[in-house]
């Protein structure tokens, strides 16, 4: 017979973990040597029970922690004999319970009274891992041994002890071993952190502890299957598609069916989905379930607590061979950012058609590139255009935010400020504002997307990846219009201009210069519902034109956003 757990002692428990997995990303944002973790924050915390399951999460990317238990388990799997003192190491999707190679993690095993307690873990985007292209995203790749090192578990500190070979080996694989370097004994700081403090919690409750994780589990799986009760029964169907795998112009669908049983049992087929396709596309399954859950917290309630339990309670079925299960050696670099944004779409649209009001509208699609350099000493440089984000999507009750990270980020990621920027690459910043007119119409309006553009002050090479170029403008819902779609050309110091490739590497001169815009979001409901005076504001603020207005929202008012309201009251009933 199961011990029964105080559920107060459960709440108290909860709450303690979430707090510790917070601290452990303070620690990382204090002492990370890369800008993608001291200003991006591109790294996520957290903590798993003595059998691999995170029980808690920190802030941070979503699509980071969902996938984390696989992690876990693939060093309860390869690493017999844990200890204390020791430090595991991985990143590989099919040895170790990855997502992509980029996202390394750092495990410490946590002990108290002489038995496991759990692992605190950190998941961090490295700057660099080696393979065909600086910052790891090469769209050439066709095998993951092209995306750089892969790493199956592997204990980086034994008994206490680095082991310093190892440590060689990875910064000899990386252009930016400086940085490495000094992220790497950041990670360690912060799960050393972690495990300190799951040691303390497990030895506070003793013997009480495995009940204790396993009833924080089994409340967030109760909850999202009452979630689940408050959708109609029936069987929705989702589909979300890009027209590109980075490297070939080809169609891959991902395809949802979401099976709602009587009792809140919930079930996600993926088999209507494309197969594996040849560029860097494809989903690894630990990276489609952790999508999995990020859509689902963003549709239902945000008080189900963010642990791997909630996952317990859908069935998730992707046919192996097929875009968001692949067989290796696939290659699946960009799986964390599409096909995740994909996946999610596809499962929003099937719970929209159960719960049309909770629906969001879709978000744009990004511009992220990556730029790289040699300096002066021959090291080499590594930076992202994480200023060129797009729209996200509206919600009832709410616009989309004008300038986002990706979605699998779901905010998380920071958008670092342009002079810090400039200080840490030979960029200028020329431009980065609003768009006008390209937030998809709605009564909650759709997010804006920017207007980007920055010269190259040093020869560089460019990585494409601009997802959201000629396509990408979120969907609207209930009503609500399509976001505006994207663009990038290059205008080159001679005055030469070309549109960008949505892929590829390009090798760009001193002076050269990016300009982009980037996609917005789609909108909720019907435009000519929308508060009059949230549209006046809009106007004033430079984000609807007049013309949009009057023709999109029945709004009649001037460029100062002063409403004629008696015009406005007989545009808005036909007369």
């Amino acid at each position: 017979m199961k011990e029964r757990i105080d559920p107060v002692q459960r709440a108290l428990a909860q709450s303690r973990l979430d707090h510790l997995s917070r601290q452990m990303g303070h620690a990382m944002t204090r002492t990370a040597r890369s800008p993608i973790f001291a200003q991006a924050h591109d790294f996520s915390c957290f903590l798993a029970d003595a059998r691999g399951f995170v029980v808690a999460q920190a802030d941070g990317i979503p699509i980071h922690t969902g996938s984390g238990g696989f992690a876990v388990r693939a060093i309860l799997r390869d690493a017999p004999g844990l200890a204390p003192g020791d430090a595991f190491l991985l990143n590989d999707p099919y040895l170790a319970g990855g997502n992509h190679l980029p996202d390394w993690v750092v495990a410490v095993p946590a002990f108290a009274r002489g038995a496991l307690a759990g692992f605190a873990c950190v998941r961090a985007h490295q700057s660099d891992i080696g393979g065909g292209a600086a910052g790891t995203y090469n769209p050439e790749a066709t095998e993951i041994f092209h995306e750089g090192i892969r790493l199956p578990v592997l204990r980086l500190i034994e008994a206490g002890r680095v082991r310093e070979d190892l440590w060689r080996l990875l910064l000899a694989n990386s252009r930016t071993p400086d940085l490495l370097d000094g992220d790497l004994r950041a990670m360690l700081g912060a799960a050393k952190l972690g495990a300190a403090g799951l040691t303390q919690l497990a030895e506070e409750v003793g013997a009480a502890w495995g009940g204790i994780s396993e009833a924080i589990l089994a409340h967030a799986e109760a909850l999202q299957r009452r979630a689940f009760q408050s959708l109609p029964p029936g069987t929705y169907e989702g589909e979300e598609t890009t027209d590109t795998d980075g490297r070939n112009a080809v169609l891959i669908r991902v395809h949802v069916s979401l099976t709602i049983a009587a009792g809140g049992e919930a079930r996600l087929d993926f088999s209507g989905s494309s197969p594996q396709v040849e560029g860097f596309k494809n989903s690894p399954y630990a990276n489609t379930v952790s999508a999995v859950g990020l859509a689902l917290a963003a549709f239902f309630d945000p008080a189900i607590p963010r642990n791997e339990g909630r996952l317990r309670a859908v069935a998730i079925h992707a046919p192996e061979g097929s875009c968001v299960n692949p067989l290796p050696p696939a290659p699946v670099t960009m799986c964390t950012v599409f096909l995740a944004h994909e996946i999610i779409h596809a499962v929003w649209k099937a719970l929209a058609q159960a719960d049309p009001e909770r629906a969001s509208a879709g978000w744009a699609k990004n511009l992220f590139g990556v730029m790289s350099g040699l300096r002066m000493d021959g090291s080499r440089w590594v930076g992202y255009h994480a200023q060129a984000a797009a729209g996200a999507g509206a919600v009832a009750g709410r616009d989309g935010f004008d300038s986002i990270g990706h979605l699998c980020t779901l905010g998380g990621l920071a958008i670092p400020n342009v002079e810090t920027q400039e200080r840490d690459f030979p960029i200028r910043v020329l431009r980065q504002e609003f768009r006008c007119d390209s937030g998809g119409a709605g009564r909650w309006r759709g997010g804006t997307g920017v207007q980007y553009a920055v010269r190259l002050l040093a020869p560089s090479t460019q990585s494409f990846r601009g997802e959201g170029v000629g396509a990408g403008g979120g969907y609207g819902v209930g009503g609500g219009h399509d976001g505006a779609l994207g663009a990038m050309t290059i205008r080159f110091p001679d005055g030469r201009e070309e549109q960008a490739p949505r892929y590829g590497l390009r090798s760009l001169p001193a002076g050269a210069e990016l300009h982009a815009v980037s996609p917005g979001g789609g909108g909720w409901g019907d435009p000519r519902a929308r508060d009059p005076d949230q549209v006046a504001a809009d106007v004033r603020d430079g984000l609807v034109s007049v013309q949009a207005a009057r023709s999109l929202y029945g709004v009649v008012c001037d460029v100062r956003g002063v409403i004629d309201r008696a015009a406005t009251e007989a545009l808005r009933a036909g007369r």
